[in-house]
């Protein structure tokens, strides 16, 4: 029998004309196949929370709130600016900070030279302050613009998918073994 997870599935851009729903889009073909069980992706997107209403906004937080809540396993999808990750990425962690304790956190990243690599290292410290175990494995795509065709497929498929093959195998692990340990022992978060 396949174990189960709910994936969060994080943008880390709220970017008009983003690049990260190219890499979201090319991760949602790949992913379901690679996971090692049955799961379930939600979408949560900080571009949500951008609304000139309260009440719209109030409603984008309650659904991000439900989905973050609900989830196992997050997969958090980040470009670099100027050496780190976003500020729209950092207000929808610091809004939402409980959901994260006691769950996976792996990333993609993607950006210039570095690949996005110096964000994924400043989340780490974050996630790790939150509670949170962030995953070995990642996939960070370099000059990432030319790594995608112009119909959003990767150009060198091959050793990406390897990569995030190795991805989504450890994040499916911890998913399903974190789950099954918060399901069976209670504890009491350390504030």
């Amino acid at each position: 029998m396949q174990a189960k997870f709910t994936l969060a599935l994080v943008y880390g851009s709220a970017r008009e004309g983003r690049l990260c729903d190219t890499v979201v889009d090319w991760l949602l073909t790949q992913l379901p196949q690679m996971l090692a069980a049955d799961i379930v992706i939600v979408i949560v997107d900080p571009a949500d929370l951008i609304a000139e209403s309260r009440i719209v906004r109030a409603e984008a937080e309650n659904r991000i709130a439900r989905d973050l809540a609900r989830a196992d396993a997050f997969l958090i999808v980040t470009p670099e600016y100027n050496h780190g990750y976003t500020a729209a990425l950092k207000e929808l962690i610091d809004s939402f900070y409980r959901p994260w304790w006691g769950k996976p956190v792996a990333f993609v990243s993607y950006g210039g030279i570095s690949g996005g690599l110096r964000a994924i290292e400043q989340l780490r410290q974050v996630f790790a302050e939150l509670g949170a175990a962030t995953i070995r494995e990642t996939l960070s795509f370099t000059h990432a613009v030319e790594r995608f065709d112009e119909n959003g497929n990767i150009r060198d498929p091959e050793r990406t998918m390897r990569q995030l093959e190795r991805l989504a195998k450890q994040l499916s692990w911890w998913a399903v073994t974190l789950k099954a340990g918060r399901e069976t022992v209670v504890l009491e978060e350390m504030a």
